[in-house]
């Protein structure tokens, strides 16, 4: 199932009602979202979104009122596409072995950092003061497939412990997709092997010893 983050209205001027005015909304939010990972924020303006998306420029600030607000709902839309990529590697309810259960985090790590990467640097690095209630709600829907992963492949269980465990495996396995991911190698069969024995060594050796 696909999981979706509560969406954010505080930067909207109104939420659209009408099946009409959300379609407005969603091809202003798609232009703007191109234009942003092409130009970069400082060349993006809300006068070349609404050329983009076919709309006038009053039609646009009914919406939003500056390109901040743009951003905030562009921001919004990329972390849920996140989501539903890492959602899309698999039912995690239904993974019984470690072998399943690693193959499709890893699955999901790397859909998830091929979304869109551009965007994604633009959003991280470019656009000031990004909403933090948004990325607070992506982080913690983010790490239950860790503790997922960590719980399941637990003896006795540890709470604290498997906790650390959890943050552990995610810094190790984002690391390491990052670094490929600005070496344009998240394609690469021989990653996904490598990183898989890595991190099924570690859990079996917390198996092991718990």
């Amino acid at each position: 199932m696909t999981t979706r983050l509560s969406p954010q209205r505080r930067s909207m001027r109104k939420a659209p009602r009408q099946q009409r005015s959300r379609a407005t909304v969603a091809a202003i939010v798609e232009a703007a979202a191109r234009i942003l990972a092409q130009r970069g924020w400082a060349n993006f303006t809300t006068n070349e979104v609404a050329a983009a998306a076919g709309v006038s420029i009053g039609s646009l600030y009914q919406y939003f009122p500056n390109k901040l607000a743009l951003a905030e709902a562009i921001l919004q839309r990329h972390l849920n596409d996140i989501l539903a990529a890492w959602s899309a590697s698999g039912d995690w309810s239904e993974t019984s072995t470690l072998d399943e259960r690693v193959t499709q985090l890893i699955d999901g790590v790397i859909a998830a950092h091929s979304v869109d990467q551009a965007l994604h640097r633009v959003l991280l690095n470019e656009v000031p003061a990004a909403p933090r209630s948004a990325y607070e709600e992506f982080e913690r829907e983010y790490q239950k497939r860790y503790r997922a992963v960590i719980a399941a492949s637990s003896g006795k269980r540890n709470r604290a412990r498997d906790e650390v465990a959890g943050r552990m495996l995610a810094a190790a396995i984002e690391g390491v997709v990052h670094a490929a991911a600005n070496r344009d190698e998240l394609e690469w069969e021989v990653l996904r092997i490598e990183l898989g024995d890595l991190v099924r060594a570690y859990l079996r050796h917390r198996q092991q010893t718990a």
